[in-house]
């Protein structure tokens, strides 16, 4: 049964009588049901239609996003082209993935750490609102001195779910007070590293602030 109408017939099932559906009854195979990536794996079926991430495929050369391991926090994305990212520059990649990220929940695309590590590839841009449904594309940063050669097929970076809180933006007069206060860069007194490539100790941070206000 395709995955899509698999998740209707629950929907419409809950909905109408709020009876329980059993996926045993809806003979998921399992390559239908490694689509359906699942955000919280007891979640009861008739829960589970709003809490998965849908995916669809736009190009024959689209593969699944799949976790290398079952502790593993993210999928891994695939190209679906053949691609060079030349050194010290960016190119964009297509993954040919359209998908559908639960309420609540945004797709975050990250670097895999092989590549970052081994070719010093990073990936920029990687947030996927609940609603787009547009070609997921990465953007993938070369801070080496070589071309990286991207094959199709080859995972490329890693999505991973995370939830999110949308409280609601209040202005305000004056912020609640906190040890640190105003003190930015450097007011931890971690050592940094210059641009002749010195370590030197930062200097404390005045917590003197003007107030615009004030002007």
């Amino acid at each position: 049964m395709p995955v899509v109408q698999a998740f209707n017939a629950i929907h419409a099932a809950s909905s109408a009588d709020k009876h329980v559906v059993s996926l045993q009854a809806m003979q998921f195979s399992v390559e239908e049901w490694d689509v359906c990536l699942l955000v919280a794996e007891s979640l009861p079926p008739h829960l589970m239609a709003q809490q998965a991430l849908l995916i669809t495929k736009l190009s024959e050369d689209a593969i699944n996003p799949k976790k290398g391991s079952s502790a593993a926090a993210g999928y891994d994305l695939s190209s679906a082209v053949n691609a060079v990212v030349p050194a010290q520059q960016k190119v964009i990649v297509t993954t040919d993935l359209s998908v559908a990220v639960p309420s609540g929940i945004y797709g975050c695309i990250a670097p895999r750490s092989g590549l970052a590590a081994k070719h010093h590839l990073a990936v920029g841009a990687g947030v996927i609102n609940a609603d787009f449904r547009g070609n997921v594309k990465i953007v993938i940063f070369n801070h080496g001195n070589l071309d990286f050669h991207d094959s199709k097929g080859d995972r490329i970076a890693q999505l991973l779910l995370e939830r999110i809180e949308s409280p609601p933006v209040v202005v305000v007069t004056q912020l609640p007070g906190t040890n640190r206060g105003y003190e930015g860069f450097g007011s931890a007194g971690i050592a940094v590293l210059e641009a002749g490539g010195c370590v030197v100790a930062t200097p404390p941070v005045s917590s003197d602030r003007p107030d615009f206000r004030d002007q």
